[in-house]
């Protein structure tokens, strides 16, 4: 029996997993997909928010702006890319700026540092691609952006290596209480029992918690949807372009990620079921938007575009607590933005104010919260990669040519916590097929190292899980 199994592999729960590694603790994640970030964690803006928008007191403003302070020295333990780029929310109109205003109000009494309004004039200097109907913007400058799947893969990768265990294709069908704890069945047949339960199943975390009593939340999902432009363009901005919020949330932004590339996006569409799929409608939406921002947005170097869907809860605040209901139940749900900026600081909080006082913690001594990073020879000197293939060959082939990422990084990605056992796995680790041919040239010679290294035959190998194979049958 585990002392506690987290229920959601993505940023949320990943992060803290890791955080009860710190301690002499059982743990384990249970994760419904084949691999871990493959929710809302997969495809958000990435966006380290300064803090500004979510109202005084609450759970959104708190954790914001202490996760906020925590990214830089969280990201670097993890080798993960953090770059604090500042954001600039643009004000269109004098209405704008009164909201501007608001927000800068807002934003210091959160506690957010060096906030300012900045004129027409100095928001041309900082980003001269900026519309000229722009009158001027709120200045953030310890907004930044990060890799949310990175992050994510970093943080559960971190947390086996300290000894936590994962179990993927787990999708949770029933609970049965037991004298200490519950018994968790998958829809499989699967058990895993454990003491206590932390509920991080994100979209999916009303019916989780209803599976062990609790029917107390309302969980719904939003759509976002975005496009992606070459790394060509990456200089087109290099803050976070915001427009002024309204009720749906941040708006469209414009923004480098720290990839070298521009996201656009995304959209907020409320729908009954949503599914994660990009439409007509909503692209139109994200470019027309964005040509409203900037002054010829370079639109013709788009690579991909794609949507997710990110959870909100009727409370219009995170819901961090022990559930009321169900006994040893820990709730982390409605977790919209900014949760992947508050997810550090609401992992340090559900660890020692909430499970803490639920059983004890003992430091665990052996914790190693280091990391090396998934992907790194193109950022080696010419001295540095020579030295490298000296000793493992397998760096000196170039796999993914727009990427430049190596055979050798490939395999490190399959071989490491937590393993890569599809194509799209090893495109969020090392991005493999993230470039302009998008997985054109090497998604056949990723699959040749998915199928030697895991043992399975080559047309079994899948791009994205269940019921997505690349091959099959043969031509002749």
């Amino acid at each position: 029996m585990f002392d506690i199994a987290v229920i959601g592999g993505g940023v949320i729960g990943g992060t803290i997993l890791r955080e009860l590694t710190k301690y002499q603790l059982n743990v384990c994640v249970l994760e419904s997909c084949d691999d871990v970030s493959m929710g809302q964690s997969k495809a958000n803006s990435g966006i380290v928010h300064a803090g500004y928008d979510a109202k005084p007191n609450s759970l959104k403003a708190k954790f914001n702006v202490l996760g906020n302070k925590m990214m830089s020295a969280y990201a670097s333990e993890l080798g993960v890319k953090y770059k604090n780029n500042g954001s600039l929310v643009l004000a269109f109109s004098e209405e704008d700026l009164t909201v501007l205003e608001e927000l800068k109000t807002r934003g210091e009494t959160n506690g957010v540092e060096r906030l300012s309004i900045i004129d027409r004039a100095e928001l041309n200097r900082l980003e001269p691609n900026v519309s000229d109907n722009a009158v001027g913007a709120l200045y953030a400058p310890t907004g930044g952006i990060i890799c949310p799947y990175e992050l994510t893969i970093a943080s559960i990768g971190n947390a086996m290596d300290n000894g936590a265990k994962l179990y993927c294709n787990f999708e949770v069908a029933s609970a049965k209480k037991l004298e200490n704890g519950y018994e968790i069945i998958s829809t499989d047949g699967n058990k895993v029992s454990a003491k206590i339960v932390i509920n991080c199943a994100g979209i999916n975390s009303g019916k989780v918690a209803s599976i062990f009593g609790d029917d107390t939340l309302n969980i719904k999902g939003r759509k976002g949807e975005y496009i992606l432009l070459d790394r060509e363009s990456g200089d087109f901005v290099s803050h976070t372009l915001f427009c002024t919020p309204s009720k749906a949330g941040k708006g469209i932004l414009v923004t480098q990620t720290v990839d070298g590339n521009i996201l656009l996006g995304p959209t907020a569409t409320e729908v009954e079921n949503p599914a994660p799929v990009t439409t007509a409608q909503g692209l139109a939406f994200v470019v027309d938007k964005v040509k409203s921002m900037c002054k010829n947005p370079p639109l013709f170097n788009s690579i991909t575009s794609f949507a997710g869907v990110r959870a909100y809860s009727d409370k219009g605040d995170f819901i961090i607590e022990k559930s009321a209901i169900a006994e040893n139940l820990i709730n982390v749900a409605g977790i919209e933005s900014p949760g992947l900026t508050s997810a550090p600081a609401i992992a340090k909080f559900v660890a020692e104010e909430i499970v803490a006082k639920m059983t004890s913690l003992v430091k665990n001594e052996k914790f190693n919260g280091k990391r090396t990073p998934d992907y790194f020879f193109k950022n080696l000197s010419i001295e540095e990669k020579n030295e490298l293939i000296k000793k493992d060959s397998t760096y000196g082939k170039i796999i993914c040519r727009c990427e430049g990422i190596t055979e050798g990084e490939i395999i490190r990605a399959v071989r490491e916590n937590p393993k890569a056992m599809t194509i799209d796995a090893v495109k969020r680790r090392t991005r493999a097929g993230m470039g302009r041919c998008q997985g054109g040239f090497c998604q056949p010679h990723v699959a040749e190292i998915i199928a030697r290294e895991h043992n399975i035959a080559y047309e079994k190998v899948q791009k994205g899980g269940k019921n997505s194979t690349l091959l099959v049958g043969k031509v002749k």
